[in-house]
């Protein structure tokens, strides 16, 4: 009679093999959720609709029509006139963002269309460098608003932006007006512009063309504001209102017009831009 041997599963037989990367952790309500499911639906956690921090070409696809849009700029990059070095060099930052990013600043400036509707963009990415406002940062978005004005465009600019780039000192912050500038020139045209703020939107940025829209929206739960919370309690050794500087609290205290979750945005910024061109239903 044959015996037949059996071997006993060791523990390593029994666990789940589950591929690297594919769960990943809401920062909100801390459920852990399959990936995939979370991109299918445009990175907002389907539990709590948390929504997470995306790249601005992935930005682009969800707002802009498929096919229509048109990047310029996209050669300009910054240098280091100062030889500045923190902890690195500026220039080996620079190298950085580069080769995560595949792109040459922290903004993409273009046109394209919204359902039908023309017209001029640019997208700040926080993954550049924390989306920080550098002297080519300031120079695309003053001339996006240039070409809206001089093709009587609509502009939007989606905001994702720690502030001012500190590397490249007084001249990061002269495009905080240089920037107001060019808003100013498009208002007195009656050209609309509206800012999309995304989490988060501080520092000079903030402290500029991101809070100039004439219309405002926000992402559900940005963090906007000029100083952090933490800064901010810090300094003024207080306790902060609970939610304070998220897109909750300033819709609340009127600094933002609308809250609008990502799935809902292509459609309500068509339904804006329709109604400022006066072809929209009234």
């Amino acid at each position: 009679m044959a015996i037949r041997l059996f071997r006993k599963k060791d523990e390593s037989d029994r666990k789940i093999k589950i591929p690297e990367g594919m769960w990943i952790k809401c920062a909100a309500c801390l459920e852990i959720i399959y990936k995939p499911e979370v991109e299918r639906n445009l990175n907002v956690c389907p539990k709590c609709v948390y929504h997470f921090r995306i790249p601005a070409r992935e930005r682009i696809r969800a707002v802009i029509d498929e096919g229509t849009f048109v990047e310029f700029g996209e050669e300009m990059e910054s240098v280091d006139v100062l030889n500045f070095t923190d902890t690195k060099k500026y220039v080996d930052r620079l190298k950085e963002a580069k080769k995560k990013t595949g792109r040459k600043e922290a903004v993409i400036t273009g046109t394209g269309k919204v359902q039908g509707v023309e017209v001029a963009l640019a997208v700040l990415d926080f993954e550049f460098q924390g989306g920080s406002m550098g002297s080519v940062v300031g120079e695309k978005i003053a001339i996006t608003a240039e070409v809206a004005l001089e093709s009587r465009l609509p502009l939007i600019i989606f905001s994702a932006s720690g502030g001012a780039r500190m590397q490249e000192g007084t001249l990061s912050l002269m495009q905080m007006a240089k920037t107001s500038a060019a808003l100013a020139r498009l208002s007195d045209a009656r050209v609309p512009f509206i800012s999309v703020l995304t989490d988060p939107t501080t520092g000079g940025v903030a402290a500029s063309f991101a809070m100039l829209g004439d219309v405002i929206i926000s992402e559900p739960g940005a963090l906007v504001g000029f100083a952090g919370p933490r800064v901010i309690e810090q300094t003024i050794q207080q306790k902060l209102p609970e939610g304070f500087q998220r897109a909750e609290f300033l819709l609340e205290h009127g600094m933002v017009d609308m809250i609008v979750e990502r799935s809902r945005l292509k459609a309500t910024l068509s339904m804006i831009l329709r109604y400022l061109s006066g072809s929209g239903d009234r």
